[in-house]
C-alpha cells in the first residue's frame, strides 16, 4: 500500500531477475507481498461488521456493549478473530516499506528521508479523501502522519530509535492503563439507549449526505488516530528493526520462533478469551493491547512458511496481487462495501433483519473479497501497478521532477 509498501515492485523486471539468482530474496519479497495481501483482506473482516450495521460506526461502537442474544456469540468469535490484528500487521507492514525504502536510498548514495515528505503528503491526501468520500474509519490519515516522523527517526542512530520505541510504546501502554482506571472508577452510566439516528445518513442519505455527516462528526471519526498515534510510532519502529533483524531471512529462524510465540501461544489465546467473554468491556484492550502481539505472531508464520515452501501456490498468488496493488483494493473494498450496504448504493444493510445480521455480513465479506481478489488478478494481467498506485506515482514524479 502505497510506495512505502510496493517499494519492492518498482522494477519488477529487475526484482525478477534478482529472484531467480538469490531464493532467500525472493522468498522475502513473496512474504512481503503476501501479508500485504493478507492485512488488507483482514481490515476488511473488521470494517465489514461497520458497513454492514444499518448505522454505520455509530451503530456499530453502540453495539460493542449491546445485550446478548441471536447470534452474539458467534458474532463476538468473528469480530474477535479479526479485531486489531490485520491492522496491527498493516501498520508493522508500513514500517517495513520506510526501511525498505531507506535501505534503497543508502544503496543508491541519496540522503534520507530525501523526498519522502512529499510521499507522506500525497498519502494524507489519499486518506483525506478515503475519509470524506468512502470511509470515515480511513487509516492512510493517520499512517501518513506517522510515516513521516518516522522516516525522521530512522535516520538517527539505532540507540535513539530504540529510545523512540520504548517512549512510543510507554506513553500507548499508559493512556491503555488510564483509561481503564478511568473505566473501573467512572460512576455507572445510563442503561437507556441511544435514540437511533434521525435522520440516518447511512440507511436513507445521499452519497453526498454521507460526505457532509463525515465532516460534521470529524472529531469523533478522528479521535482513533489521535489516540493511536503513539501505538502507531511504536509498530512503524518494529516493523523496520524486525526486517533489519532478518525475520525474512533464514538466519532469522530464533527470531521468528520467538515471535511465534509471544503472538500464537501468548497473545492469541488473552485476546480471544478476554475479547468473547468480555465483549465491549474489554475492546481497547484487545484492539490496541494485546492484538498488535498477534499482529507479529502472524508476520512470523507467513515469513516462515514462505522460506520452508518452493512454490507460491494459488492462494498465495492471489494474496501476492492484493499486496500489490494494496492502496487500490484497500479503498476499493470500503467502495464496494459502502455500494452494498448503505443508501446511496442498493442499501441492503436497513433491510436486514437484527437476526440476519451475522450471516449477512460473512456473505458480503465474502463477496466484496471475491470482487476485490478478481479484480486485482485481472488488472495485474494488464497493468504493472493498482490503479491508485499508478496515479500515486505519477503525481510523485510531478511533484519531484520526474526523481525518486
Amino acid at each position: 500500500m502505497t510506495e512505502s509498501l510496493a517499494t519492492p515492485h518498482a522494477d519488477a523486471g529487475r526484482h525478477r531477475a534478482a529472484a531467480a539468482q538469490a531464493p532467500a530474496g525472493r522468498s522475502r519479497l513473496v512474504a512481503l507481498d503476501v501479508l500485504r495481501g493478507i492485512a488488507i483482506l483482514g481490515t476488511l473482516g473488521t470494517n465489514i461488521w461497520i458497513m454492514t450495521n444499518p448505522e454505520g460506526l455509530i451503530g456499530y461502537v453502540d453495539q460493542l456493549n449491546g445485550p446478548a442474544s441471536g447470534w452474539i456469540w458467534a458474532e463476538r468469535v468473528l469480530q474477535q478473530l479479526a479485531q486489531g490484528k490485520f491492522l496491527g500487521l498493516l501498520t508493522i507492514m508500513f514500517g517495513i516499506g520506510l526501511a525498505i525504502q531507506q535501505a534503497s536510498a543508502q544503496r543508491g548514495g541519496r540522503r534520507w528521508p530525501g523526498k519522502y515528505p512529499v510521499r507522506a503528503g500525497l498519502l494524507f491526501l489519499d486518506g483525506l479523501l478515503n475519509f470524506l468520500f468512502i470511509a470515515e474509519f480511513d487509516v492512510l490519515m493517520g499512517y501518513a502522519i506517522t510515516g513521516l516522523v518516522v522516516a525522521y527517526v530512522l535516520a538517527t542512530s539505532e540507540r535513539a530509535q530504540r529510545r523512540w520505541l520504548i517512549i512510543a510504546a510507554g506513553i500507548h501502554v499508559g493512556m491503555l492503563t488510564l483509561i481503564a482506571l478511568a473505566m473501573m472508577f467512572a460512576p455507572e452510566q445510563s442503561s437507556e439507549p441511544r435514540p437511533p439516528l434521525d435522520p440516518n445518513p447511512y440507511a436513507d442519505g445521499s452519497f453526498w449526505d454521507l460526505v457532509v455527516f463525515r465532516v460534521q462528526q470529524v472529531v469523533e471519526f478522528r479521535v482513533e488516530t489521535v489516540f493511536v498515534f503513539a501505538m502507531s510510532i511504536a509498530l512503524f519502529l518494529v516493523g523496520a528493526r524486525l526486517f533489519r533483524a532478518g525475520v525474512f531471512r533464514p538466519e532469522g529462524a530464533a527470531l521468528r520462533k520467538r515471535l511465534l510465540i509471544i503472538g500464537f501461544g501468548v497473545a492469541a489465546p488473552i485476546d480471544l478469551i478476554a475479547g468473547v467473554a468480555g465483549g465491549g468491556d474489554l475492546f481497547l484492550f484487545t484492539r490496541y493491547g494485546t492484538a498488535p502481539f498477534v499482529s507479529l505472531g502472524i508476520l512470523a508464520l507467513v515469513a516462515h512458511f514462505y522460506l520452508r515452501r518452493p512454490h507460491v501456490g494459488f492462494v498465495g498468488r492471489r494474496l501476492t496481487e492484493v499486496g500489490r496493488t494494496a492502496l487500490s483494493c484497500y479503498i476499493l473494498q470500503n467502495l464496494v462495501a459502502s455500494i452494498l450496504c448503505y443508501g446511496w448504493g442498493f442499501g441492503l444493510a436497513a433491510r436486514v433483519s437484527a437476526d440476519a445480521r451475522v450471516p449477512f455480513t460473512v456473505g458480503i465479506y465474502l463477496l466484496v473479497s471475491l470482487i476485490i481478489v478478481t479484480g486485482a488478478h485481472l488488472w495485474l494481467r494488464w497493468f504493472e501497478r493498482g490503479p491508485v498506485e499508478w496515479a500515486w506515482h505519477h503525481s510523485f514524479l510531478v511533484l519531484t521532477g520526474g526523481k525518486a
